[in-house]
């Protein structure tokens, strides 16, 4: 099973899907529906100056433990923040754009290490 916990709906398609459409549905194999509360990564802001501020980063807030059979889809800052800690989190990768441009879904997951 997989879960996403990012804010928003992350579309997956086929590797054939062509980037510049604007058509949803061209190759679509599954739509990931976002969870109640997304993962983030927390900052703990340890002081600074005028022009910066000295932040720690890589503390994941609303992240489920690890569960066998699951894995979660998570923004690319969480998962680089944890892959050396958490084997069970995807992200998106090889990105489907629109005809403007946005991003409108992938062409698989990738899993940082």
């Amino acid at each position: 099973m997989i879960l996403n916990l990012t804010p928003h709906p992350i579309r997956l398609y086929a590797s054939e899907r062509e980037d510049g459409s604007d058509d949803l549905d061209s190759h679509l194999r599954a739509v990931f529906p976002p969870e109640e509360t997304p993962a983030r990564l927390a900052t703990i802001e340890l002081g600074g100056g005028i022009t910066f501020e000295m932040v720690e980063f890589g503390h994941a807030q609303n992240l489920p433990p690890k569960r066998d059979g699951v894995q979660y889809i998570v923004s690319l800052v969480v998962a680089l923040a944890l892959a050396d800690r958490r084997s069970d989190l995807l992200v998106p990768y090889r990105e489907v754009r629109n005809a403007s441009g946005t991003v409108i879904g992938c062409r698989s997951f990738a899993q940082p290490v």
